[in-house]
């Protein structure tokens, strides 16, 4: 099947910097879909960034222009570098794959990213 493991989260302070990284393991397509989602407490988990086949990417309204999301397919392994991090942005971090091998989702195990002074 398919693995991530996510890692990178911690505590930043607002205005700080942070790389979160997604290494992915199994039977991987490059057409795949990889994201990063992210959940705050009490709120649903939304969508932050998307990658698709060829580089596409996608970001949520409120992360553009702040987070920038890449992939090394030769690594399988995706990032999401997060600038100018504001205390909003404070959230577990989930890793998502698209599988079109098993035509389903796979998650990380999420990171923590807090943004405090």
């Amino acid at each position: 099947q398919v693995q991530l493991v996510e890692s990178g989260g911690g505590l930043v302070q607002p205005g700080g910097s942070l790389r979160l990284s997604c290494a992915a393991s199994g039977s991987i397509l490059s057409t795949d879909a990889m994201s990063w989602y992210r959940q705050a407490p009490g709120k649903q988990r939304e969508l932050v960034a998307r990658i698709f086949r060829g580089g596409i990417t996608n970001y949520a309204d409120s992360v553009k222009g702040r987070f920038t999301i890449s992939r090394d397919n030769g690594k399988n392994t995706v990032y999401l570098q997060m600038n100018s991090l504001k205390p909003e942005d404070t959230a577990i971090y989930y890793c998502n794959l698209y599988s079109f091998v098993y035509t389903r989702d796979y998650w990380g195990q999420g990171t923590q990213v807090t943004v405090s002074s």
